[in-house]
């Protein structure tokens, strides 16, 4: 049987109620515009300091990168689709934006887990940090974070490209991802969606669970030093621990299980999309004096005026 594949999809978006849009389009673009504003100054502050020599920095300045590109892939459609009634999106931008969402949101999955081997060889390996955390060393493992996420992503598309979709053509989300494109393939899907949960779920469950372990191991090693040197390694590695929470936990919830309602995942994915790259730059910032320093020499008002 031939099937004649439809050219565009409608997405449904986050709410059907027509009279919370015009709020939602306010809140989400002051949050858009927070979390670009946010993050970039956390970027330009680490490359325009000393803070970029430093490893932890170095990651956390591609975190925030990751961040805007991340939420961009999906935040001006979201808010623009606001404000019209149909939200249609071709079948070659519907494949780019699942391609960069999961591209972008891969290669922050990478650097967390790079910035926590960084805490870890950090608090744990105290002598040997300066050899094993090089500069070499960092670069290869961003690199390692986005050839992984590329292949990922790769996965994804192929995935996509090869199956046939004659109709219904309404997304229930309010972006293109996978689960809700399986949906609507004129086939069955079953073993591929066995697939993506064995590759993405599990991956998500596996690396969270050694992101875990790693600082039970860091927080017993803490027990050792002095308290001014807990305390500096707490604030670091608490603000770390936040945001992989904020981050997995959402991220597990929406790939691990497969209910026939994707309802609670679009609520899951506004976690991971906007709200965690939110308040990436707060956790940061607020809970960190080096960093806090530095965003005043950088920023402060003698900076204003030396520019006048």
């Amino acid at each position: 049987m031939e099937y004649e594949n439809i050219t565009e999809f409608i997405l449904l978006g986050l709410f059907s109620n027509a009279d919370v849009k015009t709020p939602c389009f306010v809140i989400f673009s002051l949050c858009y515009l927070a979390i670009l504003s946010g993050n970039l100054a956390i970027l330009l502050t680490i490359r325009g300091s000393h803070l970029g020599e430093q490893p932890m920095y170095f990651f956390l300045s591609y975190l925030s990168f990751m961040d805007v590109c991340f939420t961009s892939t999906v935040a001006p459609k979201l808010i623009t689709d606001l404000l019209v009634q149909w939200n249609t999106i071709s079948f070659s931008g519907c494949v780019s934006q699942m391609f960069h969402a999961h591209f972008f949101g891969a290669t922050e999955i990478f650097i967390l887990v790079a910035m926590a081997y960084d805490r870890y060889v950090a608090i744990c390996r105290p002598l040997h940090y300066v050899v094993i955390m090089s500069r070499r060393a960092c670069y290869i493992l961003v690199m390692a974070s986005v050839i992984g996420a590329l292949m990922h992503s790769l996965m994804q598309v192929l995935i996509i490209i090869q199956l046939p979709f004659c109709g219904p053509n309404q997304i229930d989300h309010y972006f293109c991802d996978i689960f809700p494109l399986l949906k609507l393939a004129c086939t069955d899907t079953r073993l591929l969606k066995i697939i993506i949960v064995t590759t993405t779920g599990v991956l998500s469950i596996l690396t969270f669970v050694a992101l875990v372990i790693s600082y039970i191991i860091i927080l017993s090693t803490l027990r050792t030093r002095s308290s001014e040197g807990r305390r500096k390694a707490l604030s670091t590695c608490g603000s770390h621990i936040t945001v992989v929470l904020m981050f997995f936990l959402p991220l597990i919830f929406t790939y691990v299980p497969m209910a026939d309602s994707v309802s609670d995942d679009k609520v899951f994915a506004l976690f991971y999309t906007m709200i965690a790259p939110l308040f990436n730059p707060l956790i940061y910032t607020l809970r960190n004096a080096d960093m806090k320093n530095t965003m005043r020499k950088v920023w402060g008002p003698h900076k204003l005026l030396e520019g006048t």
